[in-house]
């Protein structure tokens, strides 16, 4: 177990307490939590990088977590309609099939190891700026519909363009007997630690 593992999991029991504050109505908490989340996510990248802390752990871990974290957040934003359904379903479908892909590439022996590209990067940042937008409004202001309605287009454009990047390359993937490497949705690649 290094530092980054720790900050890592840390943040992983963040994920209720931003879920039972946003059950509570509790806005400006929930905003300032998932801001704390996101910190602790650079941070824990930066240790891993600059200090060599990094463990097969914490590849795993890293990516777990920021998933948990952005999954959970939809589906209660949804759950409490802050958030229409169908980004709730397409951010959650778009997670599920790219798990169902990783599964099925390990039950065939062709493991997949995971990268970045340009769209999973620019998507997961978009998934982030909605939440943290959303929040700040609940929090602060009021909800602007005509803003959530266009983050949250932006946000499904780019969920649906990183599905279709994935499952192109994962297809690849597996056609070649697992000489093409597919993209992953981390910002930082989920193997910083």
């Amino acid at each position: 177990m290094t530092l980054p593992n720790f900050i890592t999991i840390g943040r992983l029991f963040l994920v209720p307490v931003i879920v039972w504050l946003l059950y509570q109505s509790l806005y400006p908490a929930a905003f300032f939590v998932f801001v704390l989340a996101g910190i602790s996510d650079a941070v824990d990248g930066f240790l891993a990088k600059q200090f060599d802390l990094a463990s097969e752990l914490g590849a795993y871990l890293d990516p777990i977590a920021d998933k948990a974290l952005l999954v959970t957040i939809y589906v209660v934003l949804g759950i409490f309609e802050h958030l229409p359904s169908w980004i709730v379903i397409i951010v959650v479908s778009r997670d599920v099939a790219i798990v169902g892909a990783v599964i099925l590439s390990w039950l065939m022996d062709r493991p997949v190891k995971m990268e970045p590209n340009m769209v999973s990067k620019a998507n997961t940042v978009m998934q982030i700026l909605l939440v943290i937008a959303l929040l700040a409004a609940l929090a602060f202001s009021s909800v602007n519909a005509t803003m959530v309605l266009v983050g949250a287009s932006i946000t499904a454009a780019l969920t649906l363009a990183s599905l279709a990047v994935y499952l192109r390359d994962w297809l690849q993937h597996m056609a070649n007997g697992g000489s093409i490497t597919p993209s992953a949705d981390s910002a930082d690649g989920g193997e910083k630690q």
